[in-house]
C-alpha cells in the first residue's frame, strides 16, 4: 500500500490512551436487521458515552498530544466535534471557543457550553462557520483544530476500526462528513483486513465529499442543505480527500427521507435515538441490501445527539 500520513502505531497508541469513556463501545449482532435484510448486520454503537457520539475519540488524542505550553484552542464543529473537544479540554485545563452556525443544533451548544467551552455563532452553514471561527483564531493568536485535517483526530477516530476488527466484515458501512471517521477506520481496516469493502456514506443533499472522491480533487458545492448536520460538508479538506482517495472503496448517498427512516428503524428495532447522520449507515443498508445480499457488514452509528424538535417524528 502507498504510504499513508495516517499512523497504524499511534492508532494502536490511541486505542490504549483516549479516554475509557469512548472505548469498547457496543458492538454486535442485529439479528432483527439481519433477518429482514438478508445481510448479517453487525452494529458498533457509537452513542453510550458522555457526549453521545465518536468525536470523543479524535478529540481525545488530538489533545493528549499537543505541548503542554497550549492553553487555548479554536475550533469550527456542526456540534459534535465540538462536544468531544470541550470535554476534553476541561479535563486539561485548556480554554476552547468553538465556532458553530446560526443554525446548529441547540441542544449540541448547549453542551458545548456545559463542558466550559466558549460558543459563537457565526455563518449560515458550518463551512462558513469554519472559515469565521479561522479568521478569529488568526486574529487572536489561537491554535485552530481543524476537524478531518489533524491526523491525531483520524488516528484516535481509527480506534473504532481496531475495535471492530475482532468480527471478520465483508464490508462497512461509514457516514461521510470531513473524513476523520472514515479515514482513521479504513487506515487500520485495509491493515488488518484488506479484503474488508470500505464503503462511505453521504447525505444526497451534501455530496461535496462523494464528487472530490469520484473525480480525484476537491470539489465544492454551493450548497450542504441536508437534516444530517454532522455530515453537512459543503467544503471538503484536501487531506481527507486524499485518505478517501487511497482508503475507501465505493461512497454511497442517502437522502433525507431514508435517514429519517433509518432513525425510526433504529428506535423501534434497536432502541436506540440516532440523529440523522448517525442514522446514514442504516440508511445506506436499506438502500443497498440486495447488492449487500448474504455478507458480513459492520455499521457505525456514530452520534445520538437529537433536539427536541429534531426527531423528525420518528417518536
Amino acid at each position: 500500500m502507498l504510504p499513508n500520513r495516517l499512523s497504524l502505531d499511534h492508532i494502536d497508541e490511541a486505542s490504549r490512551l483516549i479516554d475509557p469513556a469512548f472505548r469498547n463501545s457496543p458492538q454486535f449482532e442485529a439479528e432483527s436487521l439481519s433477518r429482514r435484510t438478508g445481510v448479517q448486520v453487525f452494529v458498533k454503537v457509537e452513542t453510550i458515552n458522555p457526549i453521545r457520539s465518536f468525536k470523543g475519540r479524535g478529540a481525545d488524542y488530538y489533545v493528549a498530544k499537543l505541548p503542554s505550553s497550549v492553553k487555548r484552542l479554536a475550533c469550527a464543529s456542526a456540534g459534535n466535534f465540538g462536544q468531544g473537544l470541550a470535554y476534553v479540554t476541561r479535563k486539561y485545563g485548556i480554554a476552547l471557543d468553538v465556532f458553530a452556525s446560526v443554525h446548529a443544533n441547540p441542544l449540541k451548544l448547549d453542551a458545548i457550553r456545559n463542558f466550559g467551552a466558549r460558543v459563537h455563532q457565526a455563518g449560515h452553514d458550518f463551512d462558513a462557520a469554519k472559515s469565521a471561527g479561522k479568521h478569529f483564531a488568526c486574529t487572536h493568536g489561537i491554535m485552530f483544530v481543524e476537524d478531518g485535517k489533524e491526523p491525531e483526530i483520524s488516528e484516535g477516530a481509527g480506534t473504532i476500526g481496531v475495535e471492530l476488527s475482532a468480527i471478520p466484515l465483508d464490508a462497512i458501512l461509514i457516514p461521510l462528513g470531513n473524513g476523520a471517521l472514515i479515514g482513521g477506520v479504513a487506515r487500520w481496516m485495509k491493515h488488518v483486513s484488506p479484503h474488508t469493502k470500505i464503503i462511505g456514506v453521504c447525505a444526497a443533499a451534501a455530496p461535496s465529499m462523494e464528487q472530490s472522491w469520484t473525480r480525484n480533487q476537491v470539489v465544492e458545492t454551493a450548497t450542504a442543505q441536508t437534516i444530517a448536520d454532522g455530515i453537512g460538508v459543503r467544503v471538503p479538506i484536501p487531506e481527507a480527500v486524499e485518505d478517501t482517495r487511497t482508503l475507501v472503496d465505493q461512497i454511497a448517498l442517502v437522502g433525507d427521507q431514508a435517514m429519517r427512516r433509518a432513525m425510526r428503524d433504529a428506535f423501534h428495532t434497536l432502541g436506540l435515538l440516532l440523529e440523522p447522520s448517525g442514522a446514514a449507515g442504516l440508511a445506506a443498508l436499506h438502500l443497498y441490501a440486495t447488492a449487500l445480499r448474504g455478507l458480513r457488514v459492520g455499521i457505525i452509528l456514530t452520534g445520538g445527539n437529537v433536539s427536541k424538535t429534531g426527531h423528525h417524528g420518528i417518536l
